[in-house]
């Protein structure tokens, strides 16, 4: 349960995120971070203005990290109504395949700099938030955090879970079902490892170790599986349409407008159906277990709650 402490930091966090800005006056103003800049712009590589390059009346918190690396760094300093030629070099990596990697200058007009408002977190802050009064503010709060310490418990819980299964079987493998976990997991790195997304721990290792230890994770991932399966099979545990239809609502609404159009492809994709009904079938095998095994609760810090596993997910010790 979240404590009062825990309940009213978050609402001052929210308040946090939610100040406004206003704007400052006076001979001396410069931006500085944490400010907001109101400015216009119009970005050219070798000159040309590109497409998306050009906007009026952004609203930008400097040292928010919106931009791309650099940007906002130059408009420190600033003042109302001036003029500001930033220099940058796109991410080689940069999703706009033809700015990825070039040197672009943008001329941007300051036209204000604000200041940073911090919201007091009483009743009319709720209020401004569509939320009745602050009261009624912490209750969604504090649910909200149930949720979230809850949902942290269930991972560790069914973490712990698998890897006990996995200790206590051991048994050949299908050869193709651990190649075919094992491609689908390499082509994930490969991916990131394009894209400059690799974990820390494994940008410095060779192809030779990284594919040692993902093999691990294929293995397990498919011993895993086939244990889950069987236990599933065995005490008859079924998922139902009705549970599929409502998996396949919930991933649809992920895509707002596109909701109705992604949930017709579900509906046209027994691949797709499939995907979304093996995670229900392992989470009511994983309940079936615990509702039979001896579970004894540990009280945590919140700090240890939350905190990342130091392994790959579906990978035990």
């Amino acid at each position: 349960m979240p404590t009062a402490k825990e309940i009213d930091d978050a609402v001052a966090d929210l308040a946090k995120q939610n100040r406004t800005y206003e704007p400052r006056t006076g001979k001396t103003v410069k931006a500085k971070e944490g400010d907001q800049v109101l400015i216009d712009f119009i970005g050219r590589v070798d000159g040309e203005a590109f497409e998306g390059g050009t906007a009026t009346d952004v609203e930008l918190v400097l040292g928010g990290g919106q931009f791309i690396p650099g940007f906002e760094e130059q408009l420190i300093g600033a003042k109302p109504d001036s003029d500001v030629t930033v220099k940058v070099t796109f991410p080689a990596e940069y999703q706009a395949a033809n700015l990825a990697g070039k040197e672009a200058e943008f001329e941007t007009k300051v036209k204000e700099v604000r200041g940073p408002v911090d919201s007091p977190a009483d009743d009319a802050f709720a209020e401004r938030l569509g939320i009745e009064n602050l009261e009624k503010l912490k209750e969604l709060v504090k649910g909200n955090l149930e949720e979230q310490y809850a949902g942290a418990s269930r991972f560790k819980l069914k973490r712990a879970l698998l890897d006990q299964l996995d200790t206590k079987h051991d048994f050949p493998l299908p050869p193709k079902m651990v190649e075919a976990e094992f491609a689908s997991i390499w082509n994930q790195v490969q991916q990131d490892k394009e894209a400059g997304n690799l974990p820390p721990e494994d940008s410095e290792k060779s192809d030779e170790k990284l594919q040692e230890e993902y093999r691990k994770i294929a293995e397990r991932r498919v011993r895993l599986g086939l244990v889950l399966a069987e236990i599933g099979r065995a005490n008859n545990v079924q998922v139902t349409d009705q549970e599929v239809n409502e998996a396949m609502m919930t991933e649809a609404r992920r895509y707002g407008p596109q909701a109705q159009q992604v949930y017709d492809l579900f509906r046209q994709n027994p691949n797709a159906q499939a995907q979304l009904r093996a995670p229900i079938f392992e989470d009511k095998v994983v309940d079936l277990i615990v509702e039979k095994a001896k579970v004894k609760d540990q009280k945590v810090s919140k700090d240890d709650l939350m905190k990342d596993d130091d392994l790959p997910e579906g990978y035990g010790s």
